[in-house]
C-alpha cells in the first residue's frame, strides 16, 4: 500500500484511509480503548471516508477494517444512553451504513476479534466479509433493551433466514467464524490475524476485473434480490445485453482468444 492520502479524514487517528497502486483503498478504524465501538465521530468520518473513495478513479475496491485486533465491538452505548428518536433523525446515525449500501465500489470486510451491533450490521453493508477464525458476530442489542436498528433484522433475515437470524437477535449470544461460515454471513475463514490480507487479496482479484461488469453485477444482485425470480432475471439479462456494448466486452474476449491477459479500461 501507498502512504496515506492527506484529506481531513485522515489526519483524526481514529479512522484511517490508505490507497495503494493496485486500485485498492484500505479504511481502518482505530479507537483502541473502546474495541472500536462507533460513535457519532467515527461514524461521520467513515462516511466522508467511503465518499470520498467513492469518487477517486483510482480506487476499485475498498477494503474496511478494525485496528488492534478488533473490527467494531458495537455501537458507543454511552453516546447513545440518553439519546431520543428526534436526535437520532437529527443527527442521522444510520448514515454511515446507509453509504455503505449504496457504495459505488465494491466492499470487503476484514474482521478480527469483534463484529458485534453496530460492528456486525457495518459488515453487513459491505459485499464480501472475510473473517479470521476467532471473529465473533451477534447483535446484542436486545440485552440493553432495544434491537437492531441499522439493518441487523433485515441483512440477518436475507442471510441466514428466519430461524438462524432470531436465534441470534432475541438471545444476543454471538456466534463464531466457522459457525457464521456455514449460515452464509461469511464469505471466507482465515487464520487469525490473517483477515486483512485475505481481504486485499481478494480485492486486488476484483480490482483486476473489468469495472463495468463489476458494476453491472453487483447492481443486479442487489437490485434482484428482492425482486420476484421473473423481473429478477430480467433486470439480469438486460445488463448482460448491454456489456456487449463495452470495449472491455471486446477486450476480454479478445485475450482469451489470443491467449495474453486483458487489458481493461472500464469503457
Amino acid at each position: 500500500m501507498s502512504a496515506p492520502v492527506h484529506s481531513p479524514v485522515d489526519d483524526a487517528a481514529p479512522v484511517t484511509v490508505r490507497v495503494g497502486d493496485d486500485g485498492v483503498a484500505v479504511v481502518t478504524i482505530d479507537r483502541p480503548r473502546r474495541r472500536n465501538a462507533l460513535n457519532l465521530d467515527i461514524k461521520r468520518r467513515l462516511t466522508e471516508a467511503v465518499q470520498a473513495l467513492c469518487a477517486d478513479s483510482r480506487v476499485q475496491v475498498i477494503v474496511l477494517t478494525g485496528a488492534g485486533g478488533y473490527f467494531v465491538a458495537g455501537t458507543d452505548i454511552d453516546e447513545m444512553a440518553d439519546m431520543t428518536p428526534t436526535s437520532h433523525t437529527l443527527q442521522a446515525t444510520d448514515q454511515v451504513f446507509t453509504t455503505l449500501r449504496h457504495s459505488a465500489k465494491p466492499l470487503i470486510a476484514a474482521i478480527e476479534g469483534y463484529a458485534l451491533g453496530g460492528g456486525c450490521e457495518l459488515a453487513l453493508a459491505c459485499d464480501m466479509i472475510v473473517a479470521a477464525e476467532g471473529a465473533r458476530f451477534g447483535q446484542p442489542e436486545i440485552k440493553v433493551g432495544i434491537m437492531p436498528g441499522a439493518g441487523g433484522t433485515q441483512r440477518l433475515l436475507r442471510t441466514m433466514g428466519k430461524y438462524q437470524a432470531l436465534r441470534m437477535m432475541l438471545t444476543g449470544e454471538p456466534i463464531g467464524a466457522r459457525e457464521a461460515h456455514a449460515c452464509g454471513l461469511v464469505s471466507e475463514v482465515c487464520a487469525d490475524g490473517d483477515a486483512l490480507a485475505r481481504a486485499l487479496a481478494l480485492a486486488r482479484t476484483v480490482a483486476a476485473m473489468p469495472p463495468l461488469a463489476v458494476r453491472a453485477i453487483r447492481e443486479v444482485v442487489q437490485q434482484g434480490q428482492d425482486a420476484p425470480l421473473e423481473t429478477a432475471l430480467l433486470l439480469e439479462r438486460k445488463a448482460f445485453q448491454l456489456l456487449f456494448d463495452s470495449r472491455d466486452q471486446r477486450e476480454g474476449m479478445r485475450a482469451f482468444l489470443e491467449k495474453r491477459p486483458p487489458r481493461y479500461e472500464g469503457q
